[in-house]
């Protein structure tokens, strides 16, 4: 298919292959099972199909819209063997995907227009947040851009040493205050810091508490006015990062991050460890939110583009 073409180097491909392992071959020994001494793709394989899907994580949503789409094909075609489900399933998430414009990006850029581009990174604690932060600054700086991280969540002092033991593995500058400062206020000194740097990229690091909505929109709103008052336009992306290995749980964040802020794009971490792998293609489908990163390993170099043509590949190779 050409939707599949070799957009990734060999070495990105495979550590994508490996991070999705897991989700892999949980899925088809689920899938096996399901199509086990039928022939044919009927009522029974359906049912089981949509049984699949559920409990890979893809979400209830998605589920009816794929097992919709393979009615159509079987209605359609009339027969279809059992042994063609999995490039029918291939093919019909990769079309479903397809129908937004997002997800097709192959590399770390930035808009030429914006400088510097704000990212103000939201999300709970432990999904990876930091970590997150760090390896996008270490792509951006490899790209050759000039780099700023803000250390924004003052609630925890661990948050901010961890902020700051990225910034010295990566060489970038860091802004940061004492724990317990006003977020919008090391926010506003970090844009301020990086415009005087003639920086490319600033990433702002925000509170994860989710227990009270109101507090929340009302501080990451704070954020977003003060940082107005030196680059009118920021943010430029407001990326929520989850954990790819909490499933059903990641779309629930979704929810209450999307009610609580203008989420524009996502970051689906730890997929490496877990066989919820499936979660990326439910919340591709239902969030209408791009995911534009995945976290496939430990390593600095293992936060990937997220590439729904790739990730499908890897997913059904």
């Amino acid at each position: 298919m050409s939707l599949f073409k070799k957009i990734f180097s060999s070495e990105k491909k495979e550590t994508l292959d490996k991070g999705l392992e897991k989700s892999k071959t949980t899925f088809f020994s689920k899938l096996s099972k399901a199509v086990a001494g039928k022939s044919k793709v009927d009522d029974d394989v359906l049912d089981n199909l949509e049984e699949v899907l559920v409990t890979s994580d893809v979400g209830v949503d998605t589920t009816l819209k794929i097992i919709e789409r393979i009615e159509e094909r079987v209605s359609k075609d009339k027969y279809l063997g059992t042994e063609e489900l999995n490039q029918i399933l291939r093919e019909e998430i990769a079309g479903l995907l397809s129908a937004t414009n997002v997800g097709e990006e192959t590399d770390y850029v930035i808009p030429a227009d914006k400088k510097p581009y704000v990212i103000m990174v939201v999300g709970v604690n432990g999904v990876g947040k930091t970590t997150t932060i760090g390896k996008l600054a270490y792509q951006f700086k490899k790209k050759g851009f000039k780099v700023v991280l803000g250390a924004a969540d003052t609630f925890r002092a661990a948050a901010i040493d961890q902020l700051q033991v990225w910034a010295d593995r990566v060489e970038v500058p860091i802004v940061k205050q004492e724990m317990g400062s006003d977020p919008a206020s090391v926010a506003f000194d970090t844009l301020k810091s990086a415009t005087s740097q003639n920086a490319d990229v600033v990433i702002i690091d925000t509170a994860g508490r989710l227990h009270n909505k109101v507090n929340l929109m009302n501080e990451l709103s704070k954020v977003k006015r003060v940082m107005q008052k030196v680059v009118g336009d920021a943010p430029h992306d407001v990326l929520l990062v989850l954990d790819g290995s909490t499933g059903q749980n990641a779309f629930e964040q979704a929810k209450q991050f999307t009610k609580a802020t203008e989420v524009t794009s996502l970051a689906v971490t730890k997929l490496d460890g877990t066989a919820k792998g499936g979660v990326v293609i439910g919340i591709s489908d239902q969030f209408q939110i791009p995911v534009k990163y995945i976290g496939v390993g430990e390593g600095i170099e293992d936060l990937q583009v997220f590439n729904k043509y790739e990730f499908v590949d890897s997913f059904f190779k």
